[in-house]
């Protein structure tokens, strides 16, 4: 009877069961809030996590960014924001209770260290929040500084997300975070060995710290993760051995010989210092036994001199030990970015190699125009950078009056050749026609052509640099991996360097004039005899050169500076493809351009530092290819070959 009756009274007087309010928390933990610290606040922070409240979030962010204020009369909580009166209170459920001096209020500032914790707390809310962008840049925090804490809310978010590329991020940066702070070795190097050789640069970012060491110095092998034992000689000095002796307390501080000499000089007494007379301090020695002799009656500070240290670095071993205690992990992390930097080496040469693609299709598209002419003509056009440049501001002409950048660039291809043409052309019947097998006056006019046209474009167009804007769908890269990327303009550079490839070979091969210009290459004379005009020939093929100078030169100012000085950057890359290619031949100007633009990525890339000395040593190593194949890659019979 008295068993039922107790329980009775009990399901009478139990209320309903319900977790802590916000405000019953921070109520009871009030001293603790008031002058929070890292080191006491974590378990209430936690429980204003835990406890389920719809207030908790607001109350939390609030209190982080000073918004929390507790009012001095009766300890009341309240969000806070400034007010004319003092500031505007409301409840921590958000509605408005009206405004208080600010005498009368307690502003919680909690510390940096506090302001983290409650950030970390702040995660598990933002994480699943209804918007998408918010949930999103929670990611992105959490990947900026990942910390231990984050990994079970980003678990418990990972199955109520929806959005299928936010799950996706959420399921990798958890196999990251569970890599570097989850408590079972088994769930680490899982995570560790789901990656594969992925090259992500956040998955190696969380792998090097795994593989972080420090230095030890031990009589015996030291407990932990020990990486590698350490060689006097071959992996530290002497002096670093000791200095890592001395930081850990091992020895004493090395005795250096000024504080020596200095303390020697200090104790003179009658001639003498701790015994030895000042005539016997010219031996090292007599000075090392002198302060031994200071440091015994407690008139020096103890220390070691350079023999002692000597002999106590031989009585140590020296390691090098993880800081990561676990060697499962270790070994895992290690054979995972082993995997990864092979794969990264391989990217990286495809990544090189398409580097030098990309030159190579600048440098064709350079030289295409001075392998014709050189080609059939035999003339050494200096003014051929020029051309280059014309053509280049040819196109930023057009972007003044066409805005549409894309129309501006189809409307400036044609244009740039026909103006280049035009001043092939007109360059070829005044100058170039008259100097015919005199190879050094065409040398010398058409480089007084190319100073006096550099004059002119800057005296019309003025020193600086002039925007050849690209359309906008040029912009950017196409991204492979985090390795291997090519940008538009370049890959649409090398899409224009095969049409005209194409274009070339074409009318070369399938048209009259193509006819002709191989004729007249082969043999002038005879070309002559069958009614082909050489002279026009000549003319033709001296603009069409130019030519295809103006729509490299449009193709080129998409990425460089347009200046005066543009082509002059090219000509020498331009006659070194025509003349390692093979002079006269298309074929060779393109394995021309390929060897010199594949030969300046590579020496650039063992030689980041320097690009100076990178084209120095291609110019070395052209000189010497000359020499051995001095007509080329594929040498040309005929007039141009020398025959």
């Amino acid at each position: 009877m008295r068993l039922l009756i107790a329980c009775l009274l009990a399901v009478l007087c139990a209320g309903p069961l319900r977790a802590e309010t916000a405000l019953q928390i921070l109520t009871a933990n009030a001293a603790l809030v008031e002058k929070a610290s890292r080191q006491s606040i974590a378990p209430v922070i936690d429980a204003l996590a835990e406890s389920g409240d719809p207030a908790a979030p607001a109350v939390l962010q609030a209190w982080g960014d000073k918004g929390l204020g507790l009012r001095k009369a009766d300890g009341a909580f309240f969000l806070i924001s400034p007010d004319a009166a003092g500031y505007a209170l409301r409840d921590l459920t958000g509605a408005g209770v009206g405004t208080a001096a600010k005498s009368e209020m307690i502003e919680l500032k909690p510390n940096a260290g506090v302001r983290a914790m409650i950030a970390t707390a702040l995660v598990q809310f933002t994480l699943s929040d209804p918007d998408p962008a918010k949930r999103q840049a929670a990611l992105e925090s959490i990947a900026k500084d990942p910390k231990p804490e984050a990994l079970a809310p980003l678990r418990a978010a990972i199955e109520t997300e929806a959005d299928p590329a936010l799950k996706a991020q959420k399921q990798r940066l958890e196999r990251l975070l569970t890599l570097r702070f989850d408590a079972e070795t088994a769930a680490r190097v899982a995570a560790i060995n789901s990656f594969g050789a992925d090259l992500g640069l956040d998955l190696r970012g969380a792998l090097n710290p795994l593989l972080a060491v420090k230095r030890a110095a031990a009589a015996q092998a030291p407990e932990g993760n020990i990486a590698r034992q350490l060689q006097i000689g071959r992996d530290l000095t002497q002096t670093q051995a000791y200095e890592l002796l001395v930081a850990q307390e091992l020895a004493l501080p090395r005795l250096t010989i000024e504080a020596e000499r200095e303390t020697l000089i200090a104790n003179i007494a009658d001639g003498m210092v701790g015994g030895v007379a000042l005539a016997d301090l010219s031996d090292q020695a007599a000075r090392d036994r002198a302060y031994l002799a200071l440091v015994a009656a407690g008139k020096a500070r103890p220390a070691k001199t350079e023999a002692q240290a000597k002999s106590v670095v031989d009585d140590f071993g020296y390691y090098e030990v993880y800081l990561e205690p676990d060697p499962a992990v270790t070994t895992a992390a290690e054979a995972a970015l082993r995997k990864i930097g092979y794969k990264v080496a391989l990217m990286q040469a495809a990544d090189l190699s398409l580097d030098a693609l990309s030159l190579a299709s600048i440098y064709f598209l350079a030289a295409i125009g001075l392998a014709i002419t050189f080609g059939v003509m035999g003339v050494i056009n200096m003014a051929h950078g020029e051309f280059i440049t014309l053509g280049a501001y040819t196109g930023y002409v057009v972007q003044q009056f066409v805005p549409n950048y894309t129309a501006s660039i189809l409307i400036a291809l044609p244009l740039a050749f026909a103006v280049t043409f035009a001043a092939g052309v007109a360059m070829e019947r005044l100058v170039i026609r008259h100097l015919y097998k005199r190879p050094l006056e065409t040398l010398l006019a058409t480089f007084g052509i190319s100073i006096a046209l550099q004059q002119i474009l800057k005296n019309v167009f003025g020193t600086q640099a002039r925007p050849l804007t690209s359309p906008a769908w040029l912009d950017g890269a196409l991204s492979l991996n985090d390795v291997v990327s090519i940008s538009f303009i370049r890959i649409a550079i090398f899409v224009l360097a095969l049409v005209f490839l194409g274009f070339i070979l074409w009318l070369m091969k399938r048209t009259r004039l193509g006819l002709e210009v191989r004729a007249v290459t082969q043999n002038p004379m005879m070309a002559a005899s069958m009614g082909i005009n050489p002279d026009r020939i000549n003319m033709l093929t001296f603009g069409i050169g130019s030519g295809i100078a103006g729509i490299a030169g449009v193709a080129i100012g998409l990425f460089a500076k347009v200046t005066s000085e543009l082509g002059s950057d090219y000509i020498v890359q331009s006659f070194m493809t025509v003349v390692v290619g093979g002079v006269g031949n298309i074929w060779g100007a393109l394995a021309g351009a390929g060897m010199i633009g594949g030969l300046q990525k590579l020496i650039e890339f063992m030689n980041p530092s320097n690009t100076l000395a990178a084209q120095t040593y291609m110019i070395l190593f052209i000189i010497l290819f000359i020499q051995f194949r001095p007509r080329g890659i594929i040498a040309l019979r005929g007039r141009a070959a020398g025959d």
